[in-house]
């Protein structure tokens, strides 16, 4: 159809409604007349129902740019209740209105989570009385049941009708036993090789055993032979686990910045899912919801769970109290354990409704377009591209030393290390939050391990296994770092205790990983994985180890000095210096003026921080035996007054 003959449709579409003009939607979005007789239809039953013809003309507008209808853009911007609107269907059809369904009511059976992603009909049941059927009508489709029902009235003693979120509610209710049930068992029953609820695999325990017994007896033995053994073996080690960043280094200088055009929604987007785990978070709520409300993508497609502790009243109040529009929605994860972030996910995956789901933290800020970048490069990439990581960004790097050496660590690991990594298409150890998944396989991958407690390297290394791969984008997300050494302490220990986790899973079957990963992508995780926590573990003993060997240097002339005892100390050098040296450059060089200048003169502390990391990496040990599954929540507050610049639009660009 040429625009010409739409803009004659149109008007004749609004004349016969007596509403305005409608208006041309562009000549690249023209609708055909299928979609003009959906709008008319619409516009019929919404003029009855006491809509105004300016709205109802506004509202066709935007169905028109985004691919909707009339009816979900009044619902999601028009300034409708819904509640009222379904009432108002139901009196318009003569129809009961069922504004709340009892527990008991509704069996879960087969198929009812159907119901979460698109309502359409429950099933109710009263005792001895007749069940009834709970419908949400659309308007485009009105006209078909106002007709049935004239033909067969009986049937109006056997339907209602409700709104969607009525019909969710109840659906979220009756099923939550059964899906809590699949999202702490699900994995470990479909595929347990896969999951992390066993911490030790009975090899693996014998083999770590032996290891420690073997060391202990030569010990005591031979203890100058084995401290030496010991000492060559580390330093290797710690030297194999330098290469990827010192790599990374010399790679990231010959990288050039990406530029990223910007999007305009158009017609035809997807539903676009966001999730958010949230636990006694109530201070960070009203700047997280403005956050998501930011986000440059059709209100009518976006689909936002804002994932809660069915026990956290208070933040699921503090959420209610703001109101959010019906493209929100509070998923309540009832009572179990594990409790953690990924069990809580995996519950609410089941309602997620969008072709693409995005995962974002309760302090998150993200930048308004990463949706739109995310699904640009999804529409554009190869069929195995399953996660897109987005950069994640300290904005309180003045805080304090720590949060100044942690956004060093974050922009050596978004902006440096992850995206040379995809594109030699290895594994990618993603970020916590802003990832951005294909929705129907994550759900064949089984969600999220709830008994990893760092879900997100667990999850790009079970994707990559079954296939698939992860690339970066480039808009990213700011977030605040913890600025006290107690509260850094508990979040990296829980880290490391999941890093832990990651590789003692893929490790329970080296020649299945080999066969599933390939040789070199193996080589490369036990690098970053293996090698992170091989360093982290040892770097206070090859510290020992260098000033041990400085001081026999300076007490004795150097031809004294064995071969091996110099290379020794020069490789416990380079392996020391050159980890410092790592970590600034790499995150140095990708941070902007302004983020540079906000961690100054601090950089100078790598070297407790280094020290700090080796703390929680043994910490993290010792917890995995003790408490495998424990949860270290961090606490978060709102970002500080001079960050509100960076997180409205100025924030620096990886």
């Amino acid at each position: 159809m040429r625009a010409g003959e739409y803009e004659r449709l149109a008007l004749a579409l609004a004349v016969e409604s007596q509403i305005a003009p409608i208006g041309a939607a562009p000549t690249s979005a023209v609708p055909d007349r299928h979609v003009i007789s959906s709008l008319w239809d619409e516009a019929v039953i919404l003029k009855q129902l006491g809509i105004g013809k300016p709205l109802i003309a506004r509202m066709a507008q935007r169905a028109l740019r985004n691919g909707t209808t009339i009816e979900r853009e009044l619902l999601h911007g028009g300034g409708v209740r819904e509640d009222a609107y379904y009432a108002g269907m139901a009196r318009l059809a003569g129809l009961p209105f069922v504004d709340a369904i009892e527990d008991g009511q509704v069996t879960d059976i087969r198929g009812l989570d159907s119901q979460l992603q698109k309502p359409t009909h429950i099933r109710l049941n009263h005792g001895h009385k007749p069940p009834v059927t709970v419908i949400v009508p659309e308007a485009r489709r009105f006209a078909d049941l106002t007709a049935t029902l004239a033909r067969l009235p009986g049937l109006r003693t056997s339907l209602a009708i409700a709104a969607p979120a009525t019909v969710r509610r109840a659906a979220w209710r009756t099923g939550a036993g059964r899906r809590l049930h699949s999202a702490i068992n699900g994995l470990f029953d479909t595929a347990p090789r896969f999951s992390a609820r066993v911490v030790l695999a009975g090899r693996q325990g014998f083999w770590i055993g032996s290891l420690l017994t073997t060391f202990l007896t030569c010990l005591m033995l031979a203890t100058e032979p084995t401290l030496l053994a010991l000492h060559i073996t580390l330093t290797f080690l710690f030297f194999l686990a330098l290469m990827p960043r010192l790599a990374a280094v010399v790679q990231s200088r010959r990288t050039r910045p990406c530029t990223t055009a910007t999007l305009l929604p158009g017609e035809g987007l997807p539903i676009y899912s966001v999730m958010v785990a949230l636990y006694r978070e109530t201070d960070v709520v009203s700047q997280l919801v403005a956050s998501l409300d930011r986000l440059n993508w059709p209100k009518s497609r976006l689909d936002i769970k804002l994932v809660c502790e069915a026990d956290d009243l208070e933040t699921i109040a503090a959420i209610k109290a703001l109101a959010p529009g019906p493209h929100v929605e509070i998923v309540e994860v009832p009572a179990g354990g594990p409790r953690t972030k990924p069990k809580a996910l995996t519950y609410a995956l089941a309602g997620v409704r969008g072709d693409y789901v995005a995962i974002f933290d309760a302090e998150d800020r993200p930048h308004p377009d990463q949706l739109l970048e995310a699904y640009q490069r999804f529409s554009s990439a190869a069929d195995d591209i399953a996660c897109l990581q987005a950069p994640l960004i300290i904005a309180n790097g003045k805080a304090s030393c720590v949060s100044a050496l942690f956004s060093l660590e974050y922009s050596a690991l978004f902006r440096g290390l992850l995206p040379i990594l995809a594109r030699c298409r290895m594994p990618l150890p993603l970020g916590g939050t802003s990832n951005h998944f294909k929705t129907h396989v994550l759900r064949a991958a089984g969600g999220w391990d709830p008994y990893n407690v760092t879900e997100d390297a667990d999850i790009g290394l079970r994707l990559y296994r079954l296939g698939y791969r992860a690339e970066v984008i480039h808009r990213q997300t700011l977030e605040d770092a913890p600025t006290s050494i107690p509260v850094w302490t508990g979040q990296r220990t829980r880290w490391f205790k999941g890093w832990l986790q990651t590789w003692l899973v893929v490790m329970r079957s080296p020649s299945l990983a080999i066969a599933e990963m390939g040789s070199c992508a193996f080589v490369v995780f036990q690098l970053l994985i293996g090698g992170m926590l091989i360093s982290s573990l040892a770097h206070p003993v090859m510290i020992l180890f260098l000033t041990q060997s400085t001081l026999a240097m300076m007490g004795l002339p150097g031809t004294a000095m064995s071969i091996m005892d110099k290379v020794l100390f020069y490789t416990d050098m380079i392996n020391v210096l050159g980890s410092y040296a790592a970590f600034l450059a790499l995150g140095a060089t990708k941070m902007t003026r302004f983020e540079t200048r906000l961690v100054s003169w601090r950089w100078i502390f790598i070297p407790v921080y280094w020290l700090m990391m080796s703390l929680a990496a043994w910490r993290a040990v010792f917890e995995l035996r003790s408490r495998p599954f424990f949860w270290n929540k961090t606490p978060h507050s709102p970002a500080a007054r001079p960050e509100k610049e960076a997180v409205d639009g100025t924030a620096p660009q990886p």
